[in-house]
């Protein structure tokens, strides 16, 4: 791509490997979120969609049902062969891939330990947090000491939703990506400002899914609840402007309701690019590609394609060119 027409930045990709789909399904993800079936994923295909779609660089993670099936020694074990084989994609194709590893969670000492074994030896970007693991919600006390070791590594946090503990009679049997991932992005972030996690840990750079999922229309709401309820002497900013200081990727389809809503949340230059791939399917990435390309961009910027990458180069060093 040229200095003109950069190439998009994918915040938002994911990979799989045939184990961690083998070890999944013994958990009983058989039809992961209710989808009805799991996609594949090799790195060579993956390459051709982005260079199709004038996709620079993709940052890799998995996605839900994340790495816990319940068992903690066992979570350690496929945190580590996941983001092994994630940073082994990323050394085979210099520039192409970044990663966002993932942690063992609610496992704190194992999270701890990955999250220095993923940055001290793989060298990854970021790590990448289900929005709840068996119903514990990020705001969750227990937390804390993962959430101090990210904020001391000023790491970039991933979100990612997942099913709610509740989904069996939430989703009234439909497919959880539809609208449980929006309201459990919803759901964890709200925990974060309840829990004042975001600004005890202001170093951090977090990146929310899917336009926010319902946050832009729920933000005053969150922010006046907030306000009435915090305990008394608590100094923390209210939600909206804890939200403006967070960044947002555009998976999904975001036009033309909810992108619009989000920019009367937060500036521009808090929204990445997201595919959703391989969980979107190629042809939904290029048609996602293609209403990007062709939408106006805000602030006077030439297109979404510069914005978002410029964007995600400041929260990215590795990737700035």
């Amino acid at each position: 791509m040229s200095p003109d027409t950069p190439g998009y930045l994918d915040v938002h990709a994911h990979f799989l490997t045939d184990s961690y789909v083998h070890r999944a399904r013994e958990a009983g993800h058989e039809l992961p979120d209710g989808v009805p079936a799991w996609p594949t994923w090799s790195a060579a295909a993956h390459l051709e969609l982005m260079d199709r779609c004038g996709i620079e660089t993709s940052m890799l993670s998995i996605s839900s049902p994340g790495v816990h099936f319940g068992d903690d020694t066992a979570a350690r074990r496929l945190a580590r062969e996941v983001n092994e084989a994630g940073a082994q994609a990323v050394r085979d194709h210099p520039g192409r891939f970044g990663l966002f590893a993932s942690l063992p969670l609610p496992d704190v000492d194992g999270a701890l330990e990955e999250i220095a074994y993923a940055y001290d030896t793989l060298h990854a970007d970021g790590v990448v947090l289900e929005t709840n693991t068996h119903g514990t919600y990020l705001g969750d006390p227990g937390l804390e000491p993962v959430w101090a070791e990210l904020g001391r590594r000023r790491a970039v946090v991933f979100l990612h939703p997942t099913s709610p503990v509740c989904w069996e009679r939430s989703a009234l049997g439909r497919p959880r990506p539809m609208i449980e991932f929006i309201f459990d992005t919803a759901r964890t972030v709200t925990d974060l400002l309840m829990a004042g996690t975001l600004e005890r840990h202001r170093d951090l750079t977090v990146i929310v899914p899917h336009c926010g999922g319902a946050l832009p229309v729920l933000a005053d709401r969150i922010d006046g609840f907030m306000r009435m309820f915090m305990p008394e002497g608590t100094a923390a900013p209210g939600a909206v402007e804890q939200l403006r200081r967070l960044h947002y990727d555009l998976a999904g389809p975001v036009l033309p309701r909810q992108l619009p809503a989000l920019l009367n949340l937060v500036g521009s230059d808090r929204l990445l690019y997201g595919s959703d791939h391989c969980w979107t399917p190629a042809a939904g990435v290029e048609a996602h590609v293609a209403g990007l390309d062709a939408a106006p961009a805000p602030d006077g910027a030439r297109s979404w394609r510069a914005l978002t990458t410029a964007n995600a180069r400041r929260i990215l060093p590795r990737t700035a060119r």
